[in-house]
């Protein structure tokens, strides 16, 4: 094969693909930054006019057509008006490098928040209760606890949780990136098998699990150790990678592989 029948293979076949993938990367990349502004809901807006034009035109609705046509300079304007400060942040995490960083890495960013909070406080051996709602609204037990509403943070977690603090001994209820509510009292278990040396913390957190479909991280006050109540179940003494994977999996519903030698109840 020589150079020309390559060349028209090229611009053929690859040249016409790699433009369609290339084109097709960038504006699913756009449409995820503008998600998250407010952007999107005038991008919507304008695409339902452009339907209605395309309508119009397809259907030869004549006055319908002029007066789109009539309005269309100063819809532009317009546009270009209220899109500006949308645009700005747009073009701002572009030049963050945004564009192409993986959604994955913002997934686990909660994950990671509250683990580090919860290994500071298990070096100090003070306890922490901490429900991650799924489905199931926990809004009786919030309701008797502090509602805070705050942006989810490591410090806010440490100092929910330090000594001698109204909240300390309750437990916080955290949706998505938010604690909802602080010093909530849970449900204890009525399971008559649970070890003697489980304390308050563990069998109130069974005992949520056994109610509702919430994931419930507990941090021991006596030895420090983490532990997970989901489904009835209590597992304890869990490693910090072991926790974040298994919230990965229940939370975030991903299909990661955690077999369940390691997840296990200490003897």
């Amino acid at each position: 094969m020589n150079i020309s029948s390559l060349l028209a293979f090229y611009k053929t076949y690859i040249a016409p693909a790699a433009d369609i993938i290339i084109l097709a990367v960038l504006i699913y990349q756009l449409y995820r930054l503008l998600t998250r502004t407010q952007a999107i809901q005038l991008a919507r807006g304008t695409i339902f006019l452009a339907l209605i034009w395309v309508v119009a035109y397809v259907m030869q609705l004549s006055t319908l057509l002029w007066i789109l046509n009539l309005l269309a300079p100063g819809i532009v304007i317009a546009l270009a008006i209220i899109f500006q400060p949308e645009l700005r942040k747009v073009f701002i995490r572009l030049g963050q490098g945004a564009l192409f960083r993986r959604q994955g890495q913002q997934k686990t960013t909660r994950f990671d928040v509250v683990l580090n909070a919860a290994e500071i406080l298990a070096q100090k051996r003070q306890g922490a209760l901490i429900v991650f709602q799924r489905y199931i609204s926990l809004n009786d037990i919030i309701e008797k606890g502090t509602k805070i509403d705050g942006m989810l943070s490591s410090s806010l977690l440490l100092s929910i949780f330090e000594y001698n603090t109204p909240l300390h001994d309750g437990a916080v209820v955290i949706k998505g990136d938010r604690i909802l509510a602080a010093g909530c009292f849970l449900p204890v278990s009525e399971q008559q098998d649970i070890k003697r040396s489980f304390g308050s913390r563990h069998r109130a957190a069974l005992g949520l699990s056994e109610v509702s479909d919430a994931v419930i991280l507990i941090v021991s006050e006596e030895t420090g150790a983490l532990s997970l109540a989901y489904e009835s179940k209590l597992f304890y003494n869990l490693s910090v990678a072991t926790v974040k994977k298994r919230l990965m999996q229940l939370i975030e519903d991903r299909d990661l592989a955690v077999s369940e030698e390691e997840i296990y109840e200490a003897e």
